[in-house]
């Protein structure tokens, strides 16, 4: 049966005077090392027998111990198997320990030779984190020594270990014990040492030094690595306590300042229209660019790159690096652009840009005073940052968008209310009164005729208004859905607006209506029943609003007629109630009035001016209002094309 106990135990109990101490794997990488080149330097053929915790430890140590297997043939490399450890062709022995083998645990390294011995025997301790980076840092137990007795004490149990993992190597192991006198119960004897003091000194010197190199080299990668995440974690920290991508940008340009603080940092919001500079770290002796318009990312000579790609690239691919503007060639070439960074003390620079898919948002710009090489993880860091930036600014704009989309929910609740009080309102009244003319004229048969007639005219008046109130609502409903066909067709202003004034004619209750008018207009490209409705509409809405003695005027001119695609203003100006300035753009709006529902005196279901600007926009024209405030009047402006 195998033995599952530690060797360090053994020794110990058959050894009591030895005395374990703590030692860093970075100490005890350099004093295997410094053993090992005894062997390789020396002439003896020694008994080497080697214990790895892991075969991936041993793996790293393999040429050595080919070397080493070319000089003895007495080697064996012991180690808990991850491959066929045992299968190859090597020049010395392998024993696949079992995993929970004591030995499987521990560090071993012993030499048996006919002039000296050297034995190396420890246990894992302590391995605080499980990092490569931090690997020289696991701590172990135990001992190193010279001393013949307790070397050929570690041989004999090693051996024995041996024998009971592999039995076919007893009669190498048996040859091994005669050679190296391990049979006998007194120690071998041994002749003068081999070992040179100075050589072993020097050895475990270089070895110290190269381990402590690697070990300040692990410090500043976690020390670096530290400082990038703390970066990332600061701007994620900011994205996720605000939305506002001022302060996410603030943020960065200051964070990413801190880690390149030799330098400049930039950060555009959009590189389309060359923008000024609105975020800044700069280190102190270099001048501010912070409010000026930059334009070195919009020159011919990087704006390829960075320029929305036609096939979707990596980060890395969109990235400018110059590690040294004297020395390239095109910036060298640009008369211009060379004396533009010079300016600004500019030897090397970054360009990042910020980009979401592939919607460009902006650019982070990195510049160093001097010539700076752009390390791969300087470079893999600030594109990290531009895709969080990225990823802020997108959820920033959705916010935003939400934010309207909230505004225009609360509008649409708003305008569903004002739609069933208007719209009962508008309807309750007609057809209340078309009811009760009706109910007359059936209950009451010997009413005088004269009271019969005012009943059918009110009742037909009435009924026209509910007519005009759907069919507005129709016509607003098609506009909006886009189901209206229009006919534009070079036509005459002056005949529709004719038609238009033959309904007013015999209206005496209605403000007077004046006329502004060249004699010879060209005739306009319009859909002859639009432009019918938007005057109709805009006068209706002139004479609602203006008193009986007030005034309406309608003028017309061409502003520049000298252009190609010259436009006729018609203006309906009136003496009325006039608008707020406030609510000169909302009178547009569908169900929206001057007054307050509950507040009004003049009835409306304020879809008017909604089909106006629809018509109008759809024949290729604006529409809008002008007025000096309350009581002043007001004007509505509308353009269409002429012929």
């Amino acid at each position: 049966m195998r033995t599952q106990n530690s060797l360090l135990q053994d020794l110990r109990q058959a050894l009591p005077q030895l005395r374990s101490q703590i030692y860093f794997k970075a100490s005890l990488t350099a004093l295997s090392h410094a053993m090992e080149d005894l062997v390789l330097s020396g002439t003896d053929k020694p008994l080497v027998i080697a214990n790895f915790q892991q075969e991936r430890f041993y793996r790293q140590e393999a040429p050595r111990y080919q070397k080493i297997g070319e000089i003895t043939d007495q080697v064996y490399v012991l180690a808990a198997p991850e491959t066929a450890f045992n299968e190859g062709s090597v020049s010395y022995m392998t024993v696949a320990l079992s995993p929970d083998d004591q030995l499987a645990q521990e560090w071993h390294l012993v030499i048996v030779g006919h002039h000296y011995s050297a034995c190396l025997v420890c246990r894992e301790h302590a391995a605080p984190i499980s990092t490569p980076s931090l690997d020289e840092v696991r701590q172990f137990q135990g001992f190193w020594t010279f001393d013949p007795e307790i070397t050929v004490q570690a041989a004999r149990l090693l051996l024995e270990r041996i024998v009971d993992y592999r039995p076919e190597l007893a009669p190498k192991v048996r040859l091994a014990e005669q050679e190296y006198g391990l049979t006998q119960s007194s120690l071998p004897t041994q002749t003068s040492s081999e070992i040179d003091p100075n050589l072993f000194v020097d050895r475990m010197v270089n070895y110290l030094q190269a381990s402590q190199y690697r070990l300040l080299n692990a410090y500043r990668t976690i020390a670096s690595q530290e400082q990038k995440e703390r970066l990332v974690n600061s701007i994620a920290t900011a994205i996720r306590r605000s939305l506002n991508p001022e302060q996410i940008l603030s943020v960065t340009v200051s964070e990413l300042g801190q880690v390149f603080r030799l330098g400049r940092c930039l950060l555009h919001r959009d590189q389309s229209d060359c923008p000024e500079v609105e975020y800044e770290s700069v280190a102190p002796g270099l001048e501010s660019l912070r409010g000026q318009v930059w334009s070195l990312a919009s020159h011919p000579l990087f704006q390829k790159t960075l320029e929305q790609p036609q096939v979707e690239t990596s980060d890395s691919e969109r990235t400018i690096a110059i590690a040294d503007v004297s020395q390239d060639l095109g910036i060298q070439s640009d008369a211009d652009l060379k004396a533009q960074l010079q300016r600004y003390q500019i030897g090397s620079c970054l360009m990042v840009p910020i980009r979401y898919r592939s919607n460009l948002l902006g650019l982070l710009e990195l510049h160093q005073p001097d010539a700076h090489i752009w390390k791969a993880d300087e470079v893999a860091l600030v594109e990290t940052i531009s895709a969080q930036v990225a990823v802020a600014l997108m959820q920033a704009q959705a916010y935003s968008r939400l934010e309207v989309l909230n505004h225009q929910l609360a509008d649409l609740e708003r305008t569903q209310s004002n739609l069933i009080a208007i719209v009962g309102h508008e309807l309750r009244t007609p057809l209340s009164t078309i009811q009760v003319c009706l109910e007359s004229l059936a209950t009451e048969p010997d009413m005088p005729l004269n009271f019969q007639q005012i009943m059918l005219e009110t009742a037909l008046e009435d009924s026209e208004r509910l007519r005009k109130l759907v069919q507005d609502f129709l016509t607003l409903s098609r506009l909006e859905s886009g189901a209206t066909r229009w006919f534009v067709e070079p036509i005459s202003f002056q005949e529709c607006l004719d038609l238009v004034l033959s309904r007013y004619a015999s209206s005496s209750d209605q403000p007077h209506i004046g006329l502004d008018i060249p004699s010879q207009l060209p005739l306009v490209l319009v859909d002859g029943d639009g432009l019918i409705e938007v005057l109709s509409k805009l006068l209706d809405n002139a004479c609602k609003f203006t008193p009986a003695d007030g005034k309406i005027m309608i003028s017309a001119r061409i502003p520049e007629p000298d252009l190609a695609d010259s436009k006729l203003e018609v203006v309906i100006a009136d003496t009325g109630r006039g608008i707020e300035s406030s609510r000169l753009e909302a009178v547009f709006d569908r169900f929206s009035q001057e007054e307050g529902f509950l507040q009004r005196t003049v009835g409306g279901t304020g879809l008017g001016l909604a089909i106006c600007r629809r018509t109008i926009e759809a024949m290729n024209g604006t529409i809008w209002a002008e007025s000096m405030g309350k009581n002043l009047g007001s004007e509505f402006h509308f353009t269409v094309g002429v012929a």
